[in-house]
């Protein structure tokens, strides 16, 4: 069962995560292969607000590493962050299970 990866940005770190992104893509890129899905969440303004990945693997440690990994974790972007797994239900537009 796939792990989704939800995380908050702290309060006002537009510009540290603007920093940050092109080292967090650069990450994610060479993971890709782990990834079903991810991109930042926004508000209804469309300022980011955190990030949701969704990691194709049955192994806890190994989402809760991508995470630990990822620069927007180590630069401390993050006010918060969950793991949990993931039933996928509909994927695709397609009803999975």
């Amino acid at each position: 069962m796939p792990y989704a990866i939800l995380t908050t940005d702290k309060p006002d770190a537009g510009d540290l995560r603007t920093t940050l992104r092109p080292a967090h893509i650069a990450y994610l890129v060479e993971r890709q292969h782990m990834l079903l899905a991810g991109g930042a969440t926004l508000d209804d303004d469309g300022a980011a607000t955190g990030s949701l990945l969704l990691v194709d693997t049955e192994d806890r440690a190994v989402a809760e590493g991508l995470l630990a990994g990822d620069p927007f974790s180590v630069g401390g972007l993050f006010k918060e962050t969950q793991v949990v797994k993931w039933r996928k239900s509909f994927f695709d537009f397609e009803r999975c299970a």
